[in-house]
């Protein structure tokens, strides 16, 4: 779960010299690099995506038509769906963040969350997720600002929560069950997609049914439309 200690920088030298455990104990640590952060977003990313998908398929063969070579979105399939991939984003950080101070992306990577005052660890973790909102834009350019402005590489999140990115020793069998699960959510991703959209059983729903998507393909190209605006991308073709 999310510690909740006084959060103190050591220089380079002591923090590799000093076993994690003993950094623990005295509130000492190495805050966790940018770069690190990154390659855990970009983990964590890539899983939520896989989870998204799955998602979104469901909703979009109940609650969608495919008519054709054509997917039809309508209001209903697409408020569900955003609603859905917002839940499972905020439960995915808050959850995993405050029993373990880590998701996944952050134990392979090896950085870890804790608390720079005394708060709940829930209470902590949900403040931290819910002001990605704020963090996320610009594509996390806002996030990004905040953190290299701060001494302690806070972002908005970590100062209204009080928790900070510290590095984290995590032991060997931490990172292969998080590489496993990491693994085994994307490929059972892949596996589950296409099985789901193989099937259109439509709910024809009385609010919110009016078709406002649609996604096909017409020869070489594919297309968007979305009331008037129409986006063609023309596919590759290989050569006979």
């Amino acid at each position: 779960m999310i510690e909740t200690t006084p959060v103190t920088p050591t220089s380079p030298t002591t923090s590799s010299a000093s076993p994690s455990a003993s950094r623990r104990k005295s509130g000492h640590y190495r805050f966790a690099r940018l770069g690190d952060r990154f390659i855990a977003f970009a983990l964590d990313t890539a899983l939520l995506f896989g989870l998204f998908a799955v998602a979104d398929a469901r909703v979009f063969m109940r609650l969608g038509w495919v008519e054709g070579s054509e997917l039809q979105l309508t209001t209903a399939s697409l408020l569900i769906a955003i609603t859905l991939n917002a839940t499972i984003l905020f439960l995915y950080g808050w959850l995993l963040e405050a029993k373990f101070g880590a998701t996944l992306g952050k134990a392979m990577v090896g950085i870890r969350v804790v608390g720079t005052r005394q708060h709940g660890a829930l209470s902590a973790a949900a403040m931290r997720n819910v002001l990605r909102i704020v963090d996320g834009l610009g594509l996390y350019l806002v996030g990004t600002a905040v953190a290299v402005c701060s001494d302690v590489r806070q972002r908005i999140g970590d100062i209204c929560a009080q928790t900070a990115v510290i590095e984290e020793s995590f032991g060997i069998g931490i990172k292969v069950t998080a590489i496993v699960l990491w693994i085994a959510t994307l490929v059972g991703a892949g596996w589950a997609v296409p099985r789901i959209c193989s099937t259109n059983n439509p709910v024809h729903t009385r609010y919110l049914g009016q078709v406002v998507v649609r996604i096909g393909r017409t020869g070489n190209s594919a297309y968007v439309r979305i009331g008037r605006f129409t986006l063609d991308a023309q596919l590759a073709t290989t050569a006979p």
